[in-house]
């Protein structure tokens, strides 16, 4: 999955932004007025967002020129600047609301609807539910995946770019505020709990891991090391490793210390249910965040059943591989549980065995790539690094997840994966993961967008049923371009990985639609895709905490299907697979219901 989620705070750019990317034309000959007015629109829109967010200007490489302060900031995380938000997103629709979508041109109304959409999905959350934040898309402010002490380690680590002295000294300056943030935090949870909003019992548990872990010696700690390492490799003088020792032990353990004390307080009010049906209007809240996560109006009845439906069909696709490969015996499930525990399939449980892992990674990628043109007419400039998830954050985080590259090309795009157990990513899974995670997946999708024809809004949106349905898709893709020929359990991880994303739509809706507990949805997961029962826990933590994200990927799959087929019968013999993803990937991320409209327009241009 793209691990950062739809976020306008930390996604939001700024006109500046225009001047880094070279060639991207002004406005064509054949837009309005109209259209003019609804960019300098969305140019406003960049520039106040990027106001809110330093930590958006630095993921996007604006941390510089007339955004050069922002480099010394985190965003603030306090009630006041969730309050400041929501009364941006409301005055922004509002905004929006005096362009004429009537006088835009067939180009630009794809970029309307999809900002509409996204505005009225956040301005109707932030109305309705008084917990929360993101326009109800991040439920709890503190848990295993959210939270300034997961995040901001890994944002300094990896975004947070040291060339200069003033990169260092911003460096610590952000680390000075860090502790403030998670106090703005504190005030927060604190405010969510009084509403009767508390995490589940196991979510605590693994939140306090995590937080726990984060506690070291100082001068152990990432925090520390990271600046001091990074300033005596650029010849950087200074005393970072102490400077960055002493507010690491003065500020920041005091503050996690505040955060790990409350954790432990609300373990007498938590939990063990799963599911968000048990928070204030519970039930509205889980199909505000079904609507925002899969831009769809489908309920959690129909993904249910979707999921189910899925799942038996690839089952059967996975059952005679199954029996080609000598497994016989047992469910679909069962046989791939026990495929998953072959040691045959592992790499050994070391540092060094890790490191060979990745360099198997980076030849997966090196051989798909001259595959591409058969397939695509644009390709990325930007390229992409393969990393693994830092330790002391592993624990809680996805098995596998993407970031953007920086605009101004300063940062590659980063596939991340988790290592924290071999016996989690066997031989036969990692192609498609790695597939999936970079090309044809997201690295190849979200480059093409930030290096589009777009308004600058619309290069850095995110809508996941957009995004992770065609990262899904991307594995069946790559699948049709020949990668899996000869390999046919590498072609059984492909479908492993889809029943996964079907049990997703199962357990996600059962979680929180149906009061499933959470021993029931591992269970399932298990059943369905074979995955073994620690993996599937930190899944179904994470569904726990993203209320309808794991929902996006198979419902945004299935419509990128159903839209190519709709176009391949419409064109016959004209249909050209490159020009289809073309349309589809340069008009930028979208909902499904515009995706729709944009394609029934490359049909129809198609056909002229």
């Amino acid at each position: 999955m793209s691990r950062m989620q739809f976020d306008r705070r930390a996604f939001l750019g700024s006109t500046a932004g225009l001047a880094l990317l070279a060639g991207a034309p002004a406005f064509a000959a054949t837009r309005t007025e109209e259209d003019a007015k609804m960019r300098v629109l969305f140019d406003q829109f960049f520039e106040e967002g990027l106001d809110a967010s330093p930590q958006g200007a630095t993921s996007l490489g604006l941390d510089k020129g007339a955004r050069a302060a922002a480099k010394s900031k985190l965003n603030g995380e306090s009630l006041a600047d969730l309050a400041q938000d929501k009364a941006r997103t409301a005055d922004q629709l509002k905004r929006l609301g005096t362009v004429d979508r009537a006088k835009l041109s067939d180009g630009d109304k794809p970029n309307y609807d999809a900002v509409k959409f996204n505005l009225e999905t956040e301005a109707q959350a932030d109305a309705r539910f008084k917990y929360g934040s993101n326009g109800g898309r991040t439920t709890y402010v503190l848990s295993q995946l959210n939270g300034a002490y997961q995040d901001i380690p890994d944002f300094l680590g990896s975004q947070h770019t040291l060339e200069t002295k003033a990169d260092a000294d911003a460096y610590i300056a952000r680390l000075d505020a860090f502790g403030g943030v998670m106090d703005q935090e504190l005030e927060r949870a604190r405010h969510d709990v009084a509403l009767g909003v508390v995490p589940p019992d196991f979510v605590i548990e693994r939140a306090l891991i995590q937080m726990r872990g984060l506690k070291t010696d100082p001068a152990a700690s990432p925090l520390v090391t990271s600046v001091a390492t990074r300033a005596k490799d650029k010849g950087v003088a200074g005393d970072y490793a102490g400077q960055a020792a002493r507010i690491y032990a003065d500020k920041v353990i005091p503050a996690l210390d505040r955060q790990i004390a409350h954790m432990e307080s609300l373990k007498a009010k938590a939990t063990h249910d799963a599911g968000v049906w048990r928070l204030p209007d519970g039930e509205a809240y889980y199909q505000s965040a079904l609507r925002a996560m899969t831009t769809t109006t489908l309920t959690a009845q129909e993904i249910h059943e979707l999921g189910l439906e899925q799942a038996k069909a690839l089952s059967a696709r996975a059952d005679v591989i199954l029996k080609g490969a000598g497994y016989t015996q047992g469910s679909v499930g069962a046989r791939i549980d026990a495929l998953f525990k072959d040691p045959k399939y592992h790499y050994a449980n070391t540092d060094e065995a890790k490191v060979q892992l990745i360099a198997d990674l980076n030849e997966m990628v090196k051989a798909i790539r001259p595959r591409l043109p058969e397939t695509f007419g644009a390709l990325p400039k930007a390229e992409v690094e393969i990393r693994r998830v830092p330790k002391f954050i592993e624990a809680g985080a996805p098995g596998g997840y993407y970031n953007r590259p920086a605009l101004d090309g300063s940062r590659p795009g980063i596939y991340w994966i988790n290592l924290r157990d071999s016996a989690e990513n066997p031989k036969w899974t990692l192609k498609t993961l790695t597939y999936h995670e970079a090309i044809p997946g997201h690295h190849l999708q979200r480059s093409l967008q930030q290096e589009a024809d777009l308004p600058m809004l619309r290069r850095i949106a995110g809508f996941p049923a957009y995004s992770e349905g065609w990262a899904l898709y991307s594995e069946e893709l790559a699948k049709e371009m020949g990668v899996y020929e000869g390999d046919p359990l590498g072609e059984l991880g492909m479908l492993q990985a889809a029943l996964f994303r079907s049990a997703r739509l199962v357990v996600d809706t059962g979680l929180h639609a149906k009061r499933w507990s959470r021993e029931k949805a591992i269970e399932t997961m298990s059943s369905i895709d074979g995955s073994p029962p620690s993996s599937a826990a930190t899944e179904i933590e994470r569904y726990c905490v993203w209320p309808g994200q794991a929902c996006s990927y198979m419902v945004g799959k299935l419509t990128w299907l159903r839209l190519r087929a709709k176009a391949r019968t419409a064109l016959g013999s004209r249909f050209d697979i490159r020009k289809f993803h073309d349309a589809g990937l340069l008009s930028g991320a979208m909902p499904l219901t515009v995706l729709e409209s944009v394609i029934d327009q490359h049909v129809s241009n198609a056909r002229a």
